[in-house]
């Protein structure tokens, strides 16, 4: 048996020394006021997590309900581009202030710290992760009903960070129609459920390509596995979101807050319903 250290948080052994396991959740600005945490997540990048995170936000604030997204992909981030956020984050004694979208939704990401958008993030991992935490803690978040965490891909050292740090209250997994995306979909709900959080449900992106001009459907990328995904990890709400190039290019003009669709609204229905 190794010589104890002390630390129970890096010890698997069972000795009467062992404490209760402590908390990591960090305390919010103090000016801060945030009613619901939604995380959105994905096993793998590429499946249109950030655009999902950004409609989701747009739907709950057109239901009346005021919205904020955290952008906790810091290596990657693109919810700034999604929403045409140009504007520096400004900030004084009191904390650092979100910059606020055309519809009143605010927004804080790294991108909005940097002199240049383009500039690349190249930081270790403890640096990226407490980035992460301080737009939680140094952040002051004005009278927010629902914040949305869009999450880097996988279940790595920021995802971790936010469930720890974070007072989570759901999360929403984001996946696309390929047969592997059983396993990778089960990587992230079992890290939720490793970290007692709800699955709240699964919204599978680039489902299908609806003709404009006869209106049928065509599963480009396969046939959708989305029902019996969620039958076997329990998950009671589902939604398929289409490929649509006018979607798209409102994402690349930063007029994602013009959308028209009504692909989310059951999983917004189930975010509102929560408790």
């Amino acid at each position: 048996m190794s010589e104890c250290t002390h630390d129970c948080s890096t010890c698997s052994q069972s000795c009467g020394d062992r404490t209760q396991p402590q908390s990591f959740l960090e305390k919010p600005h103090e000016l801060s006021d945030i009613k619901k945490v939604i995380g959105v997540v994905s096993g793998k990048g590429g499946v249109g997590k950030s655009m999902v995170t950004s409609l989701l936000a747009v739907t709950m604030q057109r239901r009346g309900f005021k919205t904020a997204v955290l952008d906790a992909d810091i290596t990657g981030p693109s919810i700034p581009k999604a929403f045409g956020l140009h504007d520096k984050a400004m900030g004084d004694n009191n904390g650092i202030y979100p910059v606020m979208t055309k519809t009143g939704i605010e927004v804080m990401s790294v991108n909005l710290l940097l002199p240049d958008e383009t500039d690349p993030v190249v930081w270790r991992g403890p640096v990226i992760a407490n980035t992460v935490k301080q737009f939680w803690t140094d952040v002051i978040w004005n009278d927010v009903d629902y914040m949305f965490v869009d999450m880097p891909p996988g279940t790595g050292d920021v995802p971790l960070t936010v469930f720890q740090s974070l007072p989570i209250d759901g999360i929403i997994v984001v996946t696309s129609p390929q047969e592997l995306v059983s396993m990778i979909v089960g990587k992230a709900v079992k890290m939720a459920e490793m970290m007692n959080v709800p699955v709240l449900g699964i919204v599978e992106n680039m489902a299908y390509y609806e003709c404009p001009d006869c209106k049928s459907r065509h599963s480009i990328f396969g046939e959708s596995h989305i029902e019996e995904v969620a039958a076997k990890y329990g998950i009671q709400s589902t939604a398929g979101m289409p490929i649509n190039p006018k979607l798209a290019a409102a994402c690349d003009k930063g007029m994602i807050e013009l959308f028209e669709g009504d692909w989310l609204d059951k999983t917004a229905d189930v975010i509102e319903n929560l408790k």
